[in-house]
């Protein structure tokens, strides 16, 4: 059966129906849209029970990463290829001088294209250094096996060849933590510019130095970038070639698991960046025309370049395509114990046009020709095998468009991703800092864009990207400080600049916190104000590693403003924690004034206040709340935060009534300007 043809078994339609019931129940504005909803599901449970057979679990058939690739046996090594044009396939490298011969040449085992060698077991060894030469009607070329579990690049030559990896199995000793129950408070790090000095990063130095600080920030989910091997490093790790392999320059696959190990005794889960939604064109490194084809994994012709990545498209309608994808997603899972993903570039996936310059303003742009909806059944696949591998296993969608359903339960009809990011949220803070002065920030605009999100699904917040760090653009911090970043960050210097930029980035960041929905991101260094930008080396800047590197130095010199920030982001996210604010129903506005640029909500039991206003201080600001006796625990104006130290610690305040009515009471509070505050409900 055509797995794109709606299956027509009563049992099947009966899901269908079901299931898409369930949708509509959760949002009625896809109503009109339901026949798509029901072609696009029948798709998913016809291509499922292809893949898996009738009484199958779709996870066991994503294991084929133990089946290709090179592999120890009792009584000699196996590889398996997938090539279905090649004509030829040999084995070169070390062991036989890179030379082609009988005794190394795959013979094919299926009609499918499936190839196969077997040697002895003392062929090869633990370190020596292969490729393939894939041969085919009219050419030939060499490659690097498309399951390769270890790739290693040349420092002289700068080739890149696959490498037999026979190490010691690594030893476990933690187990994952189990935080199923728990907001996702993640820190996203690159390991390779985590180091002080500059030069590429280590998984062992980032175990030794950084783990130990990202522990200490009170973060508990660490998500980690550029793990799959990628030729070029200022990709930032998106353009990958190899989808098995760690990336070499961090150190060794033993090494990525010592880390992971140890951030799980620490009691943190760690997720990977995953890029299924693209891959590198090289054609040696990567798997573009692996077999003499460039239809083999991606798209034939225009719709398999992406051509403002510079990279080729997979082909997500093709059924080895989804098992090599699919299976990518349990290897990560079981070979290294990573407890979840961030899928990148999901809004590139979803779409034709690839989402590049386009408005997403209605239900009308999610249900036409332009949805590319064998990538949207690929993507509930990897869910689904994701969730059957690890149960309690994260994942989070990085779209841009609001496609509606994606972080819903498969359960429901849904995409089945955890998350959703709420990528709207940095953009519009950028906004506001280039395009409006302080006083003409618009507190209602604001308002609903930190809580613009679908409330049918579960989302992350973040007040800025790793995207702004980048040179080309600029992070909040330096964006508002600018020059003044390196001569005024002394502690007994005061400037203006300086302090109004630190406010800001105390008062962004944790209003970005506390109105998220169920989670918030961070990217390292931003937490305390990191200055300048990050540049990977590249012909423009004379191939230096100066930029590529965090300077935790700063955050650590008691001389510096840089530890104020610091501080008060790790009480933020202390105190969202202790609270359980983002398992906490929404927050709810319980006061916005434009002109005097006041913003008042709940949440959890606390009530948080936030006066942006650049000059204005106010006295005896009344504020609607429940009644009672609040004790202020916060305020990011405290001495110990870089501020004014404007309010006296632990103040309390007693709301009074409303003038004639006996139900709605007031706060009358002290508000500094830039500066926000929490007040918790005495209830003794």
């Amino acid at each position: 059966m055509d797995p794109t043809t709606p299956a027509f078994d009563k049992t099947q339609t009966d899901t269908v129906t079901a299931l898409v019931k369930r949708l509509l129940e959760r949002d009625a504005l896809l109503t009109p849209y339901a026949p798509v909803l029901e072609r696009r599901l029948s798709r998913v449970l016809n291509l499922e029970k292809t893949l898996a057979g009738p009484q199958g679990r779709l996870a066991d058939i994503a294991a084929e990463y133990d089946y290709f690739g090179l592999h120890r046996e009792q009584d000699g090594w196996v590889f398996r290829e997938w090539a279905p044009n090649a004509t030829a396939i040999f084995l070169i490298g070390e062991t036989n001088g890179w030379q082609p011969s009988k005794d190394f040449a795959l013979a094919r085992i299926q009609d499918n294209g499936i190839w196969e060698l077997r040697l002895p077991g003392n062929t090869l060894s633990h370190g020596q250094l292969f490729r393939l030469l894939v041969q085919w009607e009219g050419g030939q070329g060499d490659r690097i096996p498309s399951y390769a579990r270890r790739v290693v690049q040349d420092p002289h030559t700068l080739i890149f060849n696959a490498q037999v990896w026979e190490a010691p199995a690594y030893e476990w000793r933690h187990e994952p933590p189990d935080l199923s129950s728990q907001p996702a408070l993640i820190y996203e790090a690159h390991v390779g510019m985590a180091q002080q000095e500059g030069q590429v990063g280590t998984f062992a130095a980032f175990t030794e130095k950084v783990l130990p600080r990202i522990i200490d920030s009170g973060y508990n989910t660490l998500q980690l970038m550029a793990i799959q091997e990628h030729p070029y490093y200022g990709s930032f790790g998106y353009h990958v070639s190899n989808f098995f392999a760690v990336s070499s320059r961090f150190g060794t696959p033993e090494d990525l698991k010592q880390l992971v190990d140890t951030a799980h005794g620490a009691g943190l889960r760690v997720i990977m960046d995953i890029v299924h939604s693209h891959a590198v064109s090289n054609e040696v490194e990567g798997l573009s025309r692996f077999d003499g084809t460039l239809h083999q994994y991606f798209h034939d012709g225009p719709r398999g370049l992406h051509t403002a990545w510079d990279s080729r498209c997979f082909d997500y309608g093709k059924e080895p395509v989804l098992r090599f994808l699919l299976s990518n997603c349990r290897f990560w899972l079981e070979e290294y114990r990573f407890d979840g993903f961030r899928f990148d570039g999901i809004t590139s996936m979803l779409y034709l046009d690839h989402g590049l310059e386009k408005a997403f303003t209605g239900y009308d742009d999610y249900f036409n020709h332009n949805v590319d909806e064998e990538a949207l059944t690929y993507l509930t696949l990897a869910n689904r095998v994701i969730h059957q591998v690890r149960p309690d296993a994260i994942t989070i969608a990085e779209d841009i468009s609001g496609m509606p359903g994606l972080a819903t339960p498969i359960g429901a009809g849904g995409i089945g991703f955890d998350f959703r990011l709420a990528m709207g949220v940095p953009d519009y803070w950028v906004r506001l800092v280039k395009e409006y002065a302080d006083e003409a920030w618009p507190m209602g605009h604001l308002w609903h864009e930190l809580n613009n999100r679908r409330y049918d699904e579960k989302s992350i917040s973040y007040a800025e990207s790793h995207d702004q760090a980048l040179v080309g653009d600029q992070t909040l911090m330096f964006r508002m400080a600018g020059a003044a970043m390196y001569h005024h960050m002394c502690v007994d210097d005061p400037d203006t600049t300086v302090d109004r930029a630190m406010a800001l980035h105390k008062m962004m960041r944790f209003i970005t916190l506390t109105t998220a929905g169920h989670g918030y991101q961070s990217f390292m260094g931003n937490e305390f104000g990191h200055p300048e930008w990050i540049d990977f080396p590249r012909p423009g800047n004379a191939w230096s590693y100066h930029y590529a590197r965090r300077q935790w130095h700063l955050a650590d010199d008691p001389g510096l403003k840089y530890h104020f920030l610091q501080a008060f982001d790790r009480e933020m996210v202390a105190l969202v924690r202790r609270f359980s604010v983002l398992d906490a129903p929404w927050p709810y506005l319980l006061y916005e004034h434009n002109d005097d640029k006041i913003l008042a909500f709940s949440r959890a039991g606390l009530v948080f206040v936030f006066n942006f206003h650049p000059t204005r201080s106010y006295t005896d600001y009344a504020i609607h709340a429940p009644a009672g006796k609040y004790i202020m625990i916060l305020n990011s104006d405290d001495a110990a935060f870089g501020g004014h130290h404007r309010l006296a610690p632990d103040q309390e305040h007693l709301t009074l009534p409303m003038p004639n009515t006996k139900t709605a009471h007031r706060l009358f509070l002290y508000l500094p300007t830039r500066t926000a505050l929490v007040l918790k409900a005495d209830k003794a």
